[in-house]
């Protein structure tokens, strides 16, 4: 790296796989802030390594050895982020509790934005979606970190055994038998819950019920609310490990301890490949509204759900290029699904 038009074309060149690095890392290690921090740390390697870059594989197959090795490092530590269900049994709304966990207890949400690169194809583009939703992300946690490797460079980008091989330092057959058993644990599941269908991108009966949602909730309509929930709907609020099941509970909570939500503005927002919203509650002291979740919806057979609220505003937002703040004359007009 002689000169400045080198160094530059460089940054350029790494910097174009920035997405993609993203969304793979974030499968592998179920954290926005992480994922960002293991791609940044890959870039850092190749633009510090690149003069001992031989060629021998792409330069896209080479900073995904380098970020492989990045997540397997910060995985040694055996963490496995997951959902309020995957960690206790549903609360009834009579025992509810707000009983907050740490951080790195949750699986978190992503604007798709910066892990879901343009494509051309839309077969390919559904299928990127589908690999970052929050159930797919949830069932990646409990592989273990080197089959999860496999399973979403053999199943989500398409990478040949070889190819895998290569990557990882192993044989052909030992990445074959990997992907099986990664298989295996995610068909088992399946088999306990159903996913989400949405589509892609959403049809017009999906874009109604968003439409329809955001007027009940808005309007703070339970009656409307209720008519829109799955009978086997489920809540969670991380950070609390509370999750409730069943259209009764979840308007009962809305209606009691989540009653200071009444009046809420919404905003749309796309993440983990789902129809979602920025909540903005009222502002007492302000008159305008402050920023409260990130609602993540799972919309199947014409209801929702999955109705997932990710609570730590200060971190979320920004993330989405949110404000943390909106005034009473805020827009009307831009708050539709």
């Amino acid at each position: 790296m002689g000169n400045t038009a080198t160094t530059t074309d460089l940054d350029e060149t790494l910097e174009r796989h920035r997405v993609e690095l993203t969304g793979y890392c974030y499968r592998m290690l179920g954290s926005s802030f992480e994922a960002e921090d293991a791609v940044q740390d890959t870039l850092v390697r190749a633009w510090r390594s690149y003069d001992k870059f031989e060629g021998r594989s792409s330069v896209r197959s080479w900073l995904y050895r380098i970020a492989t090795n990045v997540c397997l490092d910060m995985l040694s530590a055996g963490n496995k982020r997951a959902r309020p269900m995957d960690l206790t049994e549903a609360t009834p709304l009579a025992q509810a509790a707000l009983s907050p966990r740490p951080d790195h207890t949750w699986l978190e949400p992503m604007p798709d934005a910066r892990v879901l690169p343009t494509v051309e194809d839309p077969a390919e583009a559904a299928v990127a979606k589908e690999s970052v939703r929050l159930a797919f992300m949830a069932a990646l946690q409990q592989l273990p970190p080197k089959q999860r490797a496999v399973l979403i460079l053999r199943e989500v980008l398409a990478w040949k055994a070889s190819e895998v091989a290569e990557l990882l330092g192993t044989s052909v057959a030992s990445v074959n038998s990997a992907l099986q058993r990664a298989r295996a644990t995610l068909a088992e599941r399946e088999e306990r819950g159903a996913d989400a269908s949405v589509s892609n991108p959403l049809d017009e009966e999906q874009q109604k019920l968003l439409e329809r949602y955001v007027a009940a909730f808005e309007g703070y309509d339970m009656t409307a609310l209720t008519a829109l929930l799955h009978e086997d709907a489920i809540m969670t609020m991380p950070p609390f490990d509370l999750w409730l099941a069943g259209p009764a509970d979840i308007t009962g909570f809305m209606t009691t301890l989540g009653a200071s939500c009444a009046g809420s503005r919404l905003l749309p927002v796309q993440a983990n490949g789902l129809p979602g919203f920025a909540h903005y509650k009222p502002d007492e002291e302000t008159g305008g509204y402050t920023a409260w979740a990130v609602q993540l919806l799972e919309i199947s057979d014409g209801r929702i759900t999955g109705f997932h609220n990710f609570l730590d505003t200060k971190r979320w937002f920004p993330l989405f290029g949110l404000p943390l703040h909106l005034e009473a004359e805020a827009d009307q007009g831009e708050q539709g699904a």
